[in-house]
């Protein structure tokens, strides 16, 4: 909270000879002193915050502070809790996988893309073995086919060193 009264110039911090003041309610007082601005927030118990530094002449607001940052404290907490996070989970094979294992590993990867997460699908290659490329797309080939039903290829295989990985996201409803 600290950190975002920071932001603000208010009450006596206020620099400038002129300002457009705007009361509680959000009506235009016009321009004026600082001064009487200032007179005139201390009447009603509020603090005269400057919300416009740059405009000529800078642009105030006479509220409660503390009550506007919780205001918007609250609203960008909602506005977090309403953001959906995207995690890129990982499930790693071999050359040498059998069919069973990867019907296994096919099994967690649909977990994942039910509840919403990415699966990235990597086959390592050991020493000679990153020759042999195309038996690692077999292999993501594979393991896609065990999932078509809940899932969409998102970026197609690709070998990188001694790696070949597909992302595959959830499908959209």
């Amino acid at each position: 909270m600290e950190s975002i009264k920071k932001e603000f110039i208010i009450n006596e911090k206020i620099r400038e000879k002129e300002v457009r003041v705007i009361a509680n309610d959000g009506s235009q007082l016009g321009i004026m002193a600082t001064r009487e601005a200032q007179k005139i927030a201390d009447e009603n118990e509020l603090d005269l915050v400057m919300i416009s530094p740059t405009a000529k002449p800078p642009v105030c607001k006479i509220m409660n502070l503390g009550k506007y940052i919780y205001e918007q404290s609250k609203k960008e907490k909602e506005a977090k809790k309403n953001q959906k996070v995207t995690v890129l989970k990982e499930i790693r094979c071999s050359l040498t996988i059998e069919e069973n294992d990867i019907a296994i590993k096919a099994k967690n990867a649909r977990k994942f893309l039910l509840d919403g997460d990415k699966v990235k699908i990597t086959v390592r290659f050991k020493g000679r073995e990153a020759q042999l490329g195309h038996m690692g797309l077999k292999i993501l080939e594979n393991f896609v086919s065990k999932l078509e039903d809940v899932c969409v290829v998102e970026k197609p295989a690709k070998q990188e060193g001694r790696n070949m990985y597909m992302i595959i996201g959830p499908k959209k409803a």
